[in-house]
């Protein structure tokens, strides 16, 4: 059975190298001899985020120069031919032992460690000095406000006032890590993916597991200004039980199509996803934009099967796809995180699909997807 053990230093910071690398809880518990509550528990005070390494300062006294004063100490020198010695003024030799019980008492490793925890002076971060911004981030956030996009709207709205501005990355460390005392631990359930923590980066994420992949940043002009119809955006809808949907987006209309996974296999999802794009006029075929999921690894044969090639995003990009995200949004009206979507036929996807096509859209100037498509093909012709 483990005991409860004192964290030694370099076991917090393989903690954190294993966390960073991807591993798990159980797996970083396994390794440290730890119980997986008390790796939890050691990630979670920190919320998830690796805590700055403390630096000793280059002027500060080192242990082993604290270890020559002992010494000299004790061999009845005196404070000048230490200081000397060492190549430091008289006056710091004199602060440093009168700082640590004087001549008769001084001793080097608890005169050093007695210094580096004097030197610990934690400083509060922005929100917490501010509260004037600390009101306006926290009701931004309660209004369902991501980070980045109240970082962006204070650096526009007081463009002259520095103190009125906050990086997104600071107002995520403030809510992880609720030592920091400025953001209440309730506005985490007004984050979109309302996690607890930072989460660590899984094995196998960046995007290199695509073979042939073309980026986005080759993909026509006409795509990107949404100039003409038939453009689309791709990805999987997860459900409960490793279950999932495709969802496909055209970027002018933002008409919507859903299909029926069996698995997330990369030939049975190409196989899907041509099947419902070849049911398209050919003037609605011209591309396809997906993230670095590795359910796309089949791609070829999607563009051999339909003649329409795929362009893929860059790693961690997911606003490249912005239509596609913000559709899956609206999708979780329908199809509530964790449920299991496999109890879903294609008729009844279908059917969400045109619920959504047929309400209007504040971004298509009130009209719906459905209407703005067909005027857009007809507008082709």
């Amino acid at each position: 059975m483990r005991r409860v053990q004192q964290w030694e230093s370099h076991q917090r910071r393989e903690l954190w190298e294993r966390w960073k690398a991807g591993e798990s809880v159980v797996e970083i518990a396994k390794a440290l001899d730890r119980w997986p509550m008390a790796i939890y528990t050691r990630l979670r005070e920190h919320g998830g985020i690796a805590p700055l390494v403390r630096r000793r300062c280059d002027r500060a006294l080192s242990l082993e120069e604290r270890e020559e004063i002992s010494r000299a100490l004790a061999c009845g020198q005196s404070l000048r031919s230490v200081a000397r010695a060492l190549h430091r003024a008289p006056s710091t030799i004199s602060r440093e032992v009168r700082r640590h019980r004087g001549t008769g008492g001084y001793r080097a490793c608890e005169a050093d460690q007695r210094a580096w925890d004097r030197a610990l002076r934690p400083k509060a971060c922005k929100l917490a000095q501010n509260k004037r911004l600390q009101r306006v981030v926290a009701e931004k956030l309660q209004q369902q406000w991501s980070p980045e996009q109240i970082s962006a709207c204070l650096e526009r709205q007081y463009a002259a006032d520095e103190t009125m501005r906050v990086s997104h990355e600071t107002i995520y460390r403030t809510l992880f890590v609720q030592a920091r005392g400025a953001l209440k631990k309730e506005l985490l359930g007004h984050l979109r993916s309302r996690r607890q923590m930072r989460s660590s980066k899984k094995p196998g994420q960046g995007g290199g597991q695509i073979s042939d992949a073309i980026s986005i940043r080759e993909r026509p002009a006409e795509a990107e200004d949404r100039a003409v119809p038939g453009h689309w955006e791709g990805d999987l809808l997860c459900g409960g039980k490793s279950t999932q949907i495709a969802t496909l987006v055209e970027r002018r209309s933002r008409y919507v199509m859903l299909v029926k996974l069996k698995n997330k296999d990369s030939e049975q999802v190409a196989r899907a996803l041509a099947k419902h794009v070849l049911q398209l006029p050919a003037t609605l075929r011209r591309s396809l934009t997906w993230d670095r999921g590795s359910e796309m690894a089949a791609h070829k044969d999607f563009s051999v099967a339909t003649d329409v090639k795929v362009y893929f995003c860059d790693p961690h990009s997911p606003w490249q796809r912005g239509s596609n995200e913000n559709t899956n949004g609206l999708l979780r009206q329908y199809f509530p995180k964790g449920s299991d979507l496999s109890v879903f036929s294609q008729q009844q996807l279908d059917e969400v699909a045109h619920r959504l096509n047929t309400r209007p859209r504040m971004t298509l100037g009130w009209d719906n997807p459905s209407v703005t498509l067909n005027r857009a093909v007809a507008s082709t012709r």
